[in-house]
C-alpha cells in the first residue's frame, strides 16, 4: 500500500502530539532516558511514514516544574522561564533521536535561541509540515503563567491540526488516579465542559477551552504502549476522546 493510499484510510492527517516530560524519564525520577526517548521517536516515525503530518509539544516536568519552584518561594515567572528551558532540553534531545533514524525535524522555540533552534514563526512552521518535516515546539507559549498543554491547545490551533494527541502514562482519562484508586472510571468519550465542571486532570482550564472553541478534540492515550500513537491517529487502539460531539 502507498503512503497516498494509507493517508486515504488515516482519521486524522495533521496533528499535535503533547508529551509530558515525566514519560521521557523512562524509570527514573528525573532527567532523560534514552531508551525511553528513542521508542518515543520511532512511534513518531511510524506515524510519519503513514503521511501523518506532526508536530509535537513536549512539557519539562522531567528536569525543572515553574509551579514547583514557585511553591518552594521562587518567583512565579523566574520559575515559568526555567521550566520553558526545561522544554528546550527536551526538544533537543527528541530531535537527535528522530534524526538517528532519519527523521527530518525543526526545533522553534518561542523564545529565540538562534545559536540551536528556530525562533517561532507561524508560517514557516507551517510550511516545515508542509514539507514533511517533524516540527517541535520548545519553550511553551514564551510567556510564563502558562502551562505547556495551553501551548499545545495553541499550537494545534495555529497550525490548524485535525486533533490534539496527549501521550501520557494512562490509556485514557479517568475519574481518579488509577495506579491509586483501582475503582477508578475509566470514560471512552467526554465533553469539553463535562472535563471542566468534573475537574477531571486531563488539561488546564486554558488549554480545554482553547480547543473547545477551535473545535480540536483532544485524544487522551498511552504513549508508553508501542505502536499506541499509530493506532490512535487510524482510530483504533484505546484512547479517552474529549470533545463536543459526545
Amino acid at each position: 500500500m502507498t503512503v497516498m493510499q494509507q493517508a486515504a484510510k488515516l482519521r486524522y492527517r495533521r496533528v499535535l502530539l503533547k508529551v509530558s516530560g515525566e514519560v521521557l524519564m523512562g524509570a527514573g525520577e528525573y532527567g532523560l532516558d534514552p531508551e525511553t526517548v528513542s521508542r518515543v521517536a520511532a512511534d513518531i516515525k511510524a506515524v510519519r511514514g503513514l503521511g501523518v503530518e506532526i508536530c509535537l509539544v513536549i512539557g519539562g516536568g522531567n528536569i525543572f516544574r515553574g509551579v514547583s519552584g514557585a511553591a518552594r518561594g521562587m518567583e512565579r515567572a523566574s520559575a515559568d522561564y526555567m521550566g520553558m528551558l526545561a522544554t528546550v532540553i527536551n526538544a533537543l534531545a527528541l530531535q537527535s533521536a528522530l534524526e538517528q533514524i532519519d527523521v527530518h525535524t525543526r526545533v522553534l522555540s518561542a523564545i529565540p535561541m538562534a545559536a540551536i533552534c528556530e525562533p517561532y514563526i507561524r508560517r514557516r512552521a507551517v510550511r516545515h509540515l508542509e514539507k514533511g518535516r517533524v516540527v517541535i515546539f520548545a519553550a511553551g507559549t514564551g510567556n510564563p503563567f502558562f502551562t505547556t498543554d495551553t501551548a499545545a491547545a495553541l499550537r494545534a490551533s495555529e497550525m490548524g491540526c485535525d486533533a490534539l494527541l496527549k501521550g501520557t502514562k494512562v490509556d485514557g482519562v479517568y475519574s481518579a488516579d488509577p495506579k491509586r484508586d483501582p475503582k477508578a472510571e475509566r470514560y471512552e468519550r467526554l465533553g469539553y465542559l463535562e472535563v471542566l465542571s468534573r475537574d477531571l486532570k486531563v488539561m488546564d482550564a486554558s488549554a480545554i477551552s482553547l480547543a473547545r472553541e477551535n473545535r480540536i478534540p483532544i485524544l487522551v492515550f498511552s504513549i508508553l504502549e508501542p505502536g499506541g500513537f499509530a493506532d490512535v491517529v487510524k482510530g483504533t487502539g484505546r484512547y479517552t476522546t474529549v470533545t463536543d460531539e459526545v
